[in-house]
């Protein structure tokens, strides 16, 4: 048996941003009754940080799957400084739907500000999201973090590295620091180095401008049209960036959303659970490939 294949796309986006896409089939012939499982990334990571679920989905079903690196983030451009808002990544999150499944199904899933990324593109487009997306995974995000208490100078060192020059603070994210932050207990160190090694490649002004959009977004008003669309929010116990909290006001303003609560799993669950985060999908997949629903 071949192993899956791959293909990479540029899709041009708003104020001259170009995202680097991916598109993941699997080893054998595609299933043309599944819909397309189209996935974005959270903060300061790439599409990569999705990859241990890419490989899950694609050993379990035979669906395609799209992912791409939001602006600014891994091989993909910012466009100019003032692009950087939550809402304008839905918009950006459209454009690479039109590009690479413009007709049919969609299953989506969003992880951190990849999970902020899908409820823009439900505010900013909410018919096609009503009509075309028969299940949505959140994890590890939230709808705003008002009320967050901040860290000491992060507003002012996040303010420095949003006008810094395009260089990768590399040396000064200290792995061990950051893993404890991301990871939940018993992290497999690996995965940490990976997940930490993708925030010293991103360039400080894009760390700085969207730690400022993440701190301005708010779309809970754009949680009612998830009314009718399946919906299943995954959150660690330990994750100290997304709390449980934010999750559950996701569930309480979702009507008919589930919860799943990880327990000892922090912020990165697509590495620390895979294959829940891969199985959560493949719901949804089955569901969509079950009800037959045209797009």
């Amino acid at each position: 048996m071949r192993a899956p294949s791959t293909e990479r796309f540029v899709v041009p986006v708003a104020h001259g941003a170009r995202l680097h896409a991916q598109e993941f089939l699997p080893a054998g012939p595609l299933d043309p009754a599944l819909p397309t499982v189209v996935l974005a990334h959270g903060w300061t990571l790439t599409h990569a940080s999705w990859r241990p679920v890419i490989d899950e989905l694609l050993v379990h079903r035979a669906v395609r799957v799209v992912a791409y690196d939001q602006r600014g983030h891994g091989a993909s451009t910012m466009g100019r400084p003032e692009s950087a808002t939550v809402r304008l990544l839905g918009d950006d999150l459209k454009q690479v739907i039109d590009a690479a499944a413009p007709t049919g199904p969609l299953v989506l899933a969003g992880h951190s500000m990849g999970g902020m990324t899908v409820m823009a593109y439900a505010g900013g487009h909410h018919a096609d999201f009503v009509s075309r997306v028969r299940g949505v995974v959140l994890v590890g995000t939230a709808a705003s973090v008002a009320g967050r208490k901040p860290i000491p100078l992060e507003s002012f060192v996040m303010g420095v590295a949003s006008r810094a020059p395009r260089i990768a603070p590399r040396l000064l994210v200290p792995t061990p620091v950051q893993g404890r932050l991301m990871f939940g207990r018993d992290a497999d160190p690996a995965a940490v180095r990976e997940a930490v090694g993708m925030i010293k490649a991103t360039k400080m002004p894009t760390i700085g401008q969207f730690f400022h959009a993440i701190e301005a977004h708010d779309e809970i008003a754009s949680l009612a049209h998830f009314v009718d669309v399946p919906t299943h929010i995954l959150v660690g116990s330990q994750d100290r960036l997304t709390p449980v909290k934010w999750a559950r006001m996701l569930q309480d303003s979702i009507p008919g959303s589930r919860l799943t609560v990880l327990p000892d799993k922090g912020h990165m669950l697509t590495y620390e659970a895979t294959a829940t985060v891969a199985d959560t999908v493949i719901d949804f997949v089955d569901a969509a490939a079950q009800s037959g629903q045209p797009d």
